[in-house]
């Protein structure tokens, strides 16, 4: 029998003690041992729990108990998370995480405490709630380089963006609406805004590469200035609006970045719609492989949770991913990439258009002109549009077979 705690009985930390007590048999058959829940720690009163003896608002009680081996954190946010994880794993107590937030800002350390004491810190829900792609990433695609990862990461955005798509209705409306369904919180910046994704495929972007990136200096853009005009005009142009987090590794350094791109209609990305994700992985042997579910949500997060907890006990070796500390040069000028630019302007015309982009740039007439400018660095693109007559009203990111 194996003992665990769990950290949070939120909606992540309650969905984990449901699977537990629901596929007790087969995760017992699964991982050779019964898995028990010992101890919960939240704040909140639960008297009417069935098991409401398990709850503690005291986490030394849990830290300092060696018949616990397990401790699941999902209480999310940098504190207490990062220091109740870090305390575990020098007591020698393994974890696992559902929290991209803390992943992002302290694995680099925390899997070196856990390397260190010779347990495990495992995080598979952190990126793609029950999607399985980290396993995956250090398993089945380990015989390959990877050369970029790039896709939907957040379910929040792709559902309002779904909506202004399907039913022209407007980000604010659609925003309230994913509210109304519980799908985006009160306070909605986290997805709205970019920062959710950017923690994931800063994640995604470690473990494929083998150094850190650090979120704080990834360049991120949200959904909060997408229109319905944008839309209208991608559509008649061939493409759908995603929120696209990419990463793609070259001579040694990283290119990372989060923003709203055009996805041509051929592409699979195209098709995910709601709250579902996306994630496709391109390695130099295997080519692209998509991962592809429900990125969020109670039940399919805490699946991935008691997938790491049953890994962990099925073998005492350690498990850890391996990245390295990266310096500041590693993280490349996101600008020096090459991309393509969807552009919406007032004032200008065609030929002055194709004066300064070249005759294959693809122009549609409408109220306004809009056009999809050849591949180019994003730095030659900007100066550009900056010599271009009248007024740019939207630029966004157009993404290339």
């Amino acid at each position: 029998m194996i003992n665990i705690a769990i950290l949070g009985y939120g909606t992540v930390g309650s969905g984990v003690y449901e699977v537990i007590g629901t596929n007790a048999d087969s995760i017992k058959r699964k991982a050779g041992k019964q898995i028990v829940v010992k101890k919960i720690l939240d704040l909140r009163d639960f008297d009417d729990h069935p098991q409401k003896e398990l709850f503690t608002k005291n986490y030394d009680e849990i830290l300092s108990d060696n018949e616990i081996e397990i401790v699941v954190e999902t209480i999310g946010g940098l504190e207490p998370a990062y220091r109740f994880t870090k305390s575990a794993l020098l007591a020698g107590k393994s974890v696992v995480t559902s929290n991209k937030e803390l992943v992002a800002a302290h694995g680099t350390e925390l899997l070196g405490i856990a390397r260190e004491q010779n347990v495990n810190y495992l995080f598979e829900a952190s990126v793609g709630g029950g999607i399985p792609i980290i396993r995956p990433l250090n398993g089945c695609l380990a015989a390959n380089e990877i050369t970029e990862i790039f896709g939907i990461l957040n379910g929040t955005t792709n559902y309002i963006l779904t909506k202004m798509i399907k039913d022209g209705i407007s980000f604010e409306t659609a925003l309230a609406q994913a509210q109304e369904k519980g799908y985006a919180e009160r306070n909605p910046a986290a997805d709205v805004e970019g920062h959710d994704a950017c923690r994931k495929i800063c994640i995604l972007a470690s473990l494929a590469f083998g150094k850190a990136v650090d979120s704080s200096v990834i360049h991120t853009e949200g959904i909060t200035n997408i229109t319905l005009d944008d839309v209208k005009a991608a559509e008649a142009l061939g493409y759908v609006i995603k929120l696209i987090g990419y990463t793609k590794s070259e001579e040694d350094k990283v290119i990372c970045r989060v923003s709203p791109m055009l996805v041509p209609n051929d592409n699979p990305l195209s098709g995910v719609e709601d709250v579902f994700n996306a994630i496709m992985v391109r390695g130099n042997q295997v080519g692209d492989v998509m991962f592809y579910g429900r990125g969020a949500g109670k039940l399919p997060t805490a699946s991935a949770v008691v997938a790491d907890v049953i890994d962990i006990v099925k073998g005492s070796d350690n498990k850890n991913f391996i990245w390295e500390s990266s310096d500041k040069d590693y993280i490349d000028d996101y600008k020096k990439a090459e991309i393509a630019m969807f552009v919406r302007a007032s004032g200008t015309d065609e030929a002055s258009v194709k004066a300064l982009f070249g005759d294959k740039t693809v122009v549609l007439n409408k109220t306004e002109l809009c056009f999809i400018t050849p591949a180019d660095t994003e730095e030659n693109l900007v100066k550009k549009l900056s010599m271009l007559d009248g007024e740019v009203i939207t630029t966004i990111r157009v993404m290339q077979d």
